[in-house]
């Protein structure tokens, strides 16, 4: 009886598989360490060999949990290759690489703060590029936004915005959240496959375009073999941002639809500028809490209407 009982009783695991707010707010919390790690890659293992090992690690174990979908996706894929070609370029390649080049150049909570930015891109594309309509919160929203990347940028000096002396890391980062929110508006028409067959081949596809990446880094001679340091870093972002994390937000969506799950894409700045204070040692300004606040209420306000138009609707 007591046996039987236990193995009714659910375990951890399964617990976790199906719970979609821990699933979540893990995933969150992965992303959010991808600045630090960013900034701890410093030094320790060249940008463009960072980006290029970290998708050929994680396609390994994603091609092998994708085998199964694999076989009926690929014929849908295949004739869509420029779409899935373009996507994973722009998504996993191009965002990676400014963002580790960034991090050179800027603080682990400016980046942070700065994916802010994304949401409200993705809202601003849609009206652009789809005729979705822009309701006059959600444009608020992202106005709100908007001011806290200045603030950033500016690093709460108005003299710098008189001057445009903005940090070339901010600029790089502004510049690959713009990718990244390209690619978000991409996936509105994605093609009919599974999410984990579409993922394995823009990973697949990241890892392929970012040779040639590689390649020039080591012509230019920045390319240099890591340290321990930077292993344990390769190994962070290949098996928790670009795997677990991505593996886990599909489950998200899956459990509770994407409206829902996209919220928590929001909890990436506040625990990427935690982490970056906490582990780093970084300061935090008042300029950064301002700018926090300020990036946060933008996406609050602009989801709010949101979702106050999907209900109307």
């Amino acid at each position: 009886m007591i046996d039987a009982e236990a193995r009714a009783r659910p375990s951890p695991l399964d617990l976790l598989w199906n719970s979609p707010m821990l699933l979540l707010g893990l995933t969150a919390l992965m992303w959010g360490g991808n600045s630090v790690a960013g900034r701890l890659a410093v030094g320790e293992i060249s940008p463009m060999a960072l980006v290029f090992w970290r998708w050929g690690l994680a396609c390994i174990p994603l091609l092998i949990a994708a085998r199964a979908n694999l076989k009926s996706d690929l014929k849908v894929i295949l004739p869509r290759w420029r779409y899935v070609a373009l996507a994973g370029a722009l998504g996993f390649t191009a965002f990676n690489a400014l963002f580790y080049v960034a991090a050179h150049r800027t603080s682990a909570v400016n980046m942070s703060i700065l994916q802010g930015l994304i949401p409200g891109l993705v809202i601003v594309g849609a009206w652009v590029f789809f005729g979705t309509r822009l309701r006059l919160l959600q444009g608020v929203g992202v106005l709100v936004t908007t001011a806290g990347v200045v603030v950033i940028a500016a690093r709460g000096d108005v003299a710098t915005l008189r001057t445009l002396d903005f940090n070339l890391g901010d600029v790089m980062m502004i510049v690959a959240v713009i990718l990244y929110a390209g690619y978000t508006l991409l996936l509105r028409q994605r093609p009919a496959v599974s999410s984990i067959g579409l993922f394995a081949a823009m990973a697949l596809v990241a890892f392929v375009t970012s040779a040639p990446l590689l390649a020039a880094e080591i012509a230019e001679g920045g390319f240099f073999w890591p340290s321990l340091k930077g292993l344990a870093v390769l190994a962070y972002v290949a098996l928790f941002p670009s795997l677990i994390a991505q593996i886990f937000f599909i489950r998200g969506v899956q459990l509770i639809g994407p409206g829902r799950a996209g919220v928590f894409v929001n909890l990436v700045p506040i625990f990427g500028a935690l982490l970056a204070v906490t582990l780093l040692g970084e300061p935090f300004a008042s300029y950064h809490a301002a700018a926090l606040c300020l990036v946060l209420a933008g996406l609050w306000t602009a989801e709010r209407s949101a979702r106050a138009g999907a209900a109307a609707a």
